[in-house]
């Protein structure tokens, strides 16, 4: 960078000039001088003359005429490609001939993949019986229903069922509850997943998050589980009779929750397996306020199902994120039935505990077959069908626009 000199009409104010200028650019090169930003004016010679004047503060002006290495700012970034930002970059250029093209690949590609979604999703079978019943009515299970809307206690009600057509195996049986509000975060929060994973502090002093489910007020000791969300733990349960020849359909429970959820978050204290060494283990704690048995006897028929690992009790703990939901209760892929429910007269034994009017709720029971997708779904295919027609759609105008507008362009 050269300075211009203001002195100008002698030759003695020029040599003047000249040696100052070149002072002010040895210290702009050594960075010691403060450059112009550019297209500003350039610096005056008044300017370079109050530069090269020693200052009375030697430490933040350091000696101009001393041979010392030149001393390093603290918070320099290091001289690097990443942060002096001189990394390699790409910028695509959008053009009509880029742009139009692909979002017509995009469109039809969503398109394509909607429709298979969907396609699978109508292909698999379900069927769906609503068990709630009501007072005063014929509807199933209306007998359990009392004047008050509350369960009557023992209560079991048979539910007719038949199937037109032949549901190909392997049979999924969920239960699905309507205005049931499980996402509501006071709820949702109310349960000590330390206890939960089988720690034995947590098991005799449980969180304050489970309050007011926390301690049995009449015996003064913690429940387990205990919360919310495991006092109000759904327990109907079903039998399945394949009328036309007697014989009980079986549903298997095993493998119905997550395996991150049964090997990893719910463990029982000392990892007991046995129904004495789970009583001894649950000995000074009570059963939630709204269950008939404790955790340790909610699988009489197999040992290993009990306590905090047992799977209904671990299906019910994942939180819905709806008011309508539906959790899996059984499989049907055992014995003569492993290909499938055929078609013909069934009936649903229904152990019915579970209220669900003094909310507007309703029961439900559903038999349903599955395909590479999961379960029965057509909002995901109806949303890439969207989002497809949408693309597709925006292309075709731009196209138009484009085709009305480049000829006036090329005019211009």
């Amino acid at each position: 960078m050269i300075l211009s000199s203001p002195w100008s009409d002698s030759s003695l104010a020029s040599l003047f000039a000249f040696r100052l200028m070149l002072a002010c650019n040895e210290l702009i090169r050594k960075n010691l001088l403060v450059r112009s930003k550019p297209g500003s004016r350039l610096l005056p010679g008044w300017f370079c003359v109050l530069s090269v004047l020693p200052l009375p503060e030697p430490k933040l002006f350091p000696d101009m005429s001393s041979n010392k290495a030149e001393i390093p700012l603290k918070n320099r970034p290091d001289n690097t490609a990443f942060t002096q930002q001189r990394l390699p970059a790409w910028q695509p250029l959008l053009s009509v001939g880029i742009v139009i093209p692909v979002f017509f690949i995009f469109g039809f590609g969503f398109i394509g993949i909607g429709v298979g979604l969907y396609y699978s999703s109508n292909s698999i079978q379900e069927q769906t019986w609503d068990y709630t019943g009501a007072k005063g009515t014929d509807l199933p299970c209306s007998k359990c229903i009392t004047v008050n809307n509350t369960v009557a206690s023992n209560c079991v009600c048979l539910v007719n069922i038949s199937l037109s057509e032949f549901i190909q195996g392997p049979v999924f049986m969920y239960y699905e509850l309507t205005d049931f509000y499980q996402n509501v975060r006071r709820y949702q929060t109310s349960r000590d997943d330390s206890q939960l994973s089988g720690n034995l502090y947590s098991l005799t002093s449980p969180s304050t998050t489970c309050s007011p489910y926390q301690t049995n007020d009449e015996t003064k000791k913690p429940y387990a589980p205990c919360g919310a969300v495991a006092n109000s733990m759904f327990n109907d349960t079903f039998q399945l009779i394949y009328t036309d020849n007697g014989s009980e359909v079986p549903l298997d429970g095993k493998g119905i929750s997550w395996w991150s959820d049964y090997n990893i978050k719910f463990r029982n204290p000392n990892n007991s397996d046995t129904l004495a060494s789970q009583t001894a283990i649950f000995n000074g704690t009570s059963q939630p306020m709204n269950w008939t048995k404790p955790i340790y006897e909610l699988d009489p028929t197999n040992p290993l199902n009990n306590g905090f690992v047992n799977e209904d009790f671990i299906v019910w703990m994942r939180i819905a994120a709806f008011p309508t939901f539906r959790k899996l209760y059984r499989r049907i892929d055992k014995g003569n039935f492993s290909d499938g429910l055929p078609a013909g007269k069934y009936q649903l034994k229904v152990n019915y505990n579970y209220p669900v009017l003094s909310f507007g709720g309703k029961k439900r029971v559903i038999f349903s077959s599955v395909s590479w997708m999961g379960g029965k779904n057509l909002f995901l295919g109806i949303a890439y069908l969207v989002f497809g027609s949408l693309c597709v759609f925006t292309a075709f105008i731009m196209l138009l626009v484009h085709i009305k507008y480049s000829n006036q362009h090329r005019n211009v």
